[in-house]
């Protein structure tokens, strides 16, 4: 229990100083919203890859090259929360420990190769995803924070349109 009491307090920790107009209280509520979302973001990247390298069978090419694309634009993203972590005055957590030990996916297989497994297990991890970022929407908005959620809102959009792709292949 102290743990994750120390997880989240760091996760949410403003560190330095920002002349971004928003109370105190309101960027630490944030940037611990937007590192969650950023742990998950970078274990969601880190899965995709690892679907793109293993996967066998038919539907290969296509879904090998699809999931590159994921890859790139989940990139962009986990890109955009850390800087708004950091120009909030918070710490942006993307090691590969504390994305370990902060994201709240599922734990992915590693032991699969068909195309229709690895699908199945992704659609889950992008939809709890999807998910979640919807939920920080909200509670960026109620925080009084909306860039944030607008930030948040382009992401949810490009989640959506992975799990779209993703359940399309499944046919």
């Amino acid at each position: 229990m102290a743990k994750t009491a120390t997880k989240t307090s760091a996760a949410a920790k403003i560190v330095k100083s920002s002349k971004i107009d928003l109370a105190s209280n309101t960027k630490t509520k944030v940037v611990g919203l937007l590192n969650e979302r950023l742990a998950d973001g970078i274990d969601l990247a880190l899965v995709t890859k690892q679907a793109h390298w293993n996967l066998k069978g038919p539907g290969f090419i296509a879904v090998h090259l699809m999931l590159d694309g994921f890859r790139d634009e989940l990139d962009v993203h986990v890109d955009t929360v850390a800087e708004r972590i950091a120009q909030l005055g918070g710490i942006a957590l993307g090691t590969a420990q504390t994305t370990a030990d902060a994201t709240s996916l599922k734990a992915y297989p590693t032991d699969i190769i068909s195309v229709q497994d690895h699908l199945n297990a992704l659609i889950e991890r992008y939809a709890d995803a999807a998910n979640k970022v919807r939920e920080a929407i909200d509670a960026c908005d109620e925080a009084g924070d909306a860039d944030s959620a607008d930030i948040l809102t382009a992401y949810s959009r490009m989640l959506d349109k992975s799990l779209w792709f993703l359940q399309s292949n499944l046919g």
